[in-house]
């Protein structure tokens, strides 16, 4: 007889959260396997790839957060949770962090390299194995 793991609400929903990341991390991935894209986009998908993994950390850990985008201040609403997330990847939260809006907005929007692109890429993946190695 086949076993069956029921997922309370919580697990629901951070693996929601995971879901989408995992798609802007594929499609991350593909843009700089192939350069078949832009640049900017990569770094767009990298700020919201690491965006996702935190907040679905964040569900996991609290029942309601407010919608923000804003990596550094999601990490804040993890701290009490995780309190050496800042020590550990401050430095990834700076790469990713500028490239929400700055690669929304026509105008404000500066060439970004693919140099960019593999460093907000990197700086996304360890964002990524530090969530999920909270989650175990």
């Amino acid at each position: 007889m086949a076993k069956f793991c029921m997922l309370n609400d919580a697990e629901k929903k951070y693996q929601e959260w995971f879901k989408k990341a995992n798609e802007d991390n594929l499609s991350a991935q593909s843009l700089l396997r192939h350069r078949d894209g832009t640049a900017s986009v990569v770094c767009f998908l990298s700020q919201q790839m690491s965006e996702k993994y935190l907040k679905g950390l964040l569900v996991s850990r609290a029942s309601s957060f407010p919608k923000i985008h804003d990596v550094k201040r999601i990490a804040t609403l993890l701290e009490p949770y995780v309190p050496d997330i800042f020590d550990l990847l401050e430095d990834e939260f700076n790469v990713v962090n500028k490239y929400y809006s700055v690669t929304r907005y026509p105008g404000d929007i500066p060439e970004f390299s693919w140099d960019d692109a593999e460093e907000a890429y990197d700086a996304a993946k360890k964002i990524k194995e530090f969530v999920l190695g909270k989650i175990k």
